[in-house]
Order: C-alpha cells, then structure tokens, then sequence
C-alpha cells in the first residue's frame, strides 16, 4: 500500500472505520501495531500497510512506549469519504 491510487481491501477499510469512530489504538513502534476495542488486530500486516502508507497515525506522538488512540490522517478520511460517497 503506498501512494493515492492503491485499492484498500475490505479489511483495510473496516480498520479504518475502526479508527474513525475512535475503537483504536496503536503501540508507539517503528511498526506499530494496532487494537481495536483492546484486541489486537487480526492483521497485523495490513496495520502496519496503513501505517506506512500514511492512512493512520498514533495521536499522541509524545508517547514512547505503549499505547496511545490511533487517527485517521487526510488520506484515512479521504479513502473513507470515497467508499461512504459510492
């Protein structure tokens, strides 16, 4: 996943929705990982896609070590405004 014209899997978009109505949190890691309702993620590889491709970030960048509430980025918001217009 990099770049604006990557197609997210149904997956990707149920994280991201996650992450938007405010379910989740992400370790404070080079890859960080992600939970949602305080599980971790099924699809630890796909978090760390979101991550890297700049869809979520943690939203408090203060914060080492643990955990801390994941947030979507405008790419986050902008691939869901996509799928909730179609």
């Amino acid at each position: 996943m990099s770049g604006s014209a990557v197609e997210l899997s149904h997956r990707a978009m149920a994280m991201l929705r996650a992450v938007a109505a405010h379910r989740a949190q992400m370790s404070c890691s080079c890859e960080p990982d992600l939970f949602i309702d305080g599980f971790a993620c099924c699809d630890q590889i796909t978090a760390h896609d979101l991550a890297r491709a700049g869809y979520i970030k943690p939203a408090d960048t203060t914060t080492v070590s643990g955990r801390v509430p994941a947030e979507l980025t405008e790419a986050g918001r902008a691939a869901l405004a996509v799928t909730t217009a179609a």
